[in-house]
C-alpha cells in the first residue's frame, strides 16, 4: 500500500525533551498539555490537521502531524482562542521554574513530493493522514516521480 495526496502537505515534528527525568512534577504537565490540542484538532479538520502519529524517542514523546497548509499551522498556533496560545503560555511560565528540567522542540517540512511504502503495516503515517491505496509503481524512484 502506499498513500495519495493532492495539494499542500505539511509535515510539523513536535516533541519534548525530559531532562530530569526524577522530577515528573516540572515535565509531566507539559507532556499532558498535548492532549486537549491533539482532540480540538482532531475534532476540527477545519482547523488543518489531517493525522498524526505519536512515538517516543530516548529523549521524550514525540509527535509526527501532518497538515494540509502552512497557513492553517501557523494560524492555529496563534490562535488565541484554541487550546495552543494558553498550553504555550502556561509552559513558559513553568519553564521560568522548572530550571531545564522539560525541553520542547519542532521541525516543519513543506513537502513538494512525498513516497511511501506500507508492507504487512497497518494504516498508518501519511497514508492514514491522506489516502491508504494500493501500490501501482513499482518503485520508490516512480512512486516519488512528477505525474
Amino acid at each position: 500500500m502506499t498513500h495519495k495526496h493532492d495539494g499542500e502537505l505539511v509535515v510539523f515534528l513536535i516533541g519534548m525533551t525530559v531532562n530530569k527525568p526524577w522530577r515528573p512534577d516540572l515535565w509531566l504537565p507539559t507532556a499532558r498539555s498535548m492532549v486537549p490540542m491533539i482532540k480540538e484538532l482532531m475534532r476540527e479538520p477545519d482547523l488543518g490537521l489531517l493525522g498524526y502519529e505519536q512515538s517516543i524517542s530516548t529523549r521524550g514523546p514525540v509527535l509526527i502531524q501532518y497538515w494540509s497548509s502552512l497557513e492553517k499551522l501557523y494560524s492555529y498556533a496563534s490562535d488565541r482562542t484554541a487550546e495552543h496560545r494558553p498550553a504555550w503560555a502556561r509552559f513558559n511560565r513553568r519553564a521560568a521554574k522548572a530550571d531545564g528540567a522539560v525541553g520542547i522542540w519542532h521541525e516543519t517540512f513543506l513537502v513538494d513530493r512525498a513516497e511511501s511504502v506500507y508492507y504487512a503495516a497497518p494504516e498508518m503515517g501519511l497514508a492514514k493522514a491522506t489516502e491508504w491505496v494500493p501500490v501501482t509503481r513499482n518503485s520508490a524512484r516512480e512512486r516519488i516521480a512528477v505525474s
